[in-house]
């Protein structure tokens, strides 16, 4: 169950793409589809929201979303440059005209010194547009983690439309 304040962002975040006419889709490893099932959770999403790409394995980003083996065998998969891709390869396969990514360390294991357990590379882009993207270290357990990814996903969805 997401928190009502989670499917608050989710139904403003839409009325603004339907507002503008615009479509959107999901990359997501760590947050597993909560991003996608928070907007999908609002009555008339399918106005706006075309798809959602599950890309939990290494394998999955590349194979849905084009992003290079290589470039995740050079950075890993919790990087900037990845989340980037996932943008990218969103973008592509589903032709909307935003996507949002994320990819991070939900724990509770899993972490390194380098890349911590609350680690998350989130990215936000529009179509013929800059992708922005940033990471931060979310407190926490892996619900929270990933409860914070979604809410901050939906703030730099907005900061585009702005």
């Amino acid at each position: 169950m997401l928190p009502d304040a989670t499917l608050n962002d989710a139904a403003r975040l839409l009325l603004a793409l339907q507002a503008k006419g615009l479509t959107i889709s999901t990359a997501e490893s760590c947050t597993g589809g909560l991003i996608a099932a928070a907007l999908t959770a609002i009555p008339g999403s399918s106005a706006s929201v075309e798809a959602g790409f599950v890309t939990y394995s290494n394998a999955a980003k590349s194979r849905m979303l084009g992003v290079d083996p290589a470039l995740i065998e050079r950075v890993g998969a919790v990087s900037e440059e990845v989340a980037r891709r996932m943008v990218e390869g969103a973008l592509r396969a589903a032709g909307t005209d935003m996507a949002l990514a994320c990819t991070g360390v939900a724990g509770p294991g899993g972490g390194s010194l380098l890349k911590p357990v609350g680690l998350v590379w989130m990215a936000a882009g529009r179509r013929g547009g800059a992708i922005i993207a940033e990471s931060r270290i979310f407190p926490g357990d892996r619900a929270a983690i990933r409860a914070a990814t979604v809410a901050r996903c939906f703030e730099m969805a907005h900061s585009l439309l702005d």
